[in-house]
């Protein structure tokens, strides 16, 4: 019988994260014919997307930042200045988001998240649907994950 004995750690550590990244991104591959078929292709690299409205004044009224990858768009955040709220600029900036995502990076579908006390209707009213809904997320609160396809 072979004993083995193992050393846990709970450190934060770069080096072991990237080592950890690379080894599950090769067994995912190896597992995956979608994923091996990605490697290597423009699609497999995550690409910023930033739109931003700016006021008559040039202070930021609004922005979302997201990124895409293997022809998704993922909304990471969308705000609009409370000052400026109610004018459409949330829905300008999704939508020129979603545009640039489908007509110069081939994306044919979008994600993001949202809490229930943020924008769930909103995104409901720009055409997503929520395919995922995590209670307590933290505690008290329920986060949405939605969907969209982009036409």
């Amino acid at each position: 019988m072979v004993s083995r004995m193992f050393r846990m750690e709970t450190e934060v550590d770069k080096s072991r994260r990237d080592l950890l990244r690379t080894r599950l991104r090769n067994s995912n591959t190896a597992a995956s014919p979608v994923l091996r078929d990605l490697r290597g292709t423009p699609a497999e690299r995550e690409v910023p997307l930033h739109v931003w409205v700016l006021d008559g004044s040039d202070a930021l009224a609004g922005g979302l930042v997201g990124h895409t990858w293997a022809a998704w768009l993922h909304v990471t955040y969308l705000w609009v200045d409370e000052r400026h709220r109610g004018a459409g600029l949330g829905s300008r900036l999704l939508s020129e988001a979603e545009r640039v995502a489908r007509t110069e990076r081939g994306c044919s579908a979008s994600r993001l998240e949202t809490w229930d006390f943020q924008a769930p209707k909103f995104y409901e009213k720009q055409g997503y649907d929520v395919v995922c809904a995590i209670p307590d997320y933290p505690p008290g609160i329920t986060e949405f994950t939605l969907t969209k396809r982009l036409g």
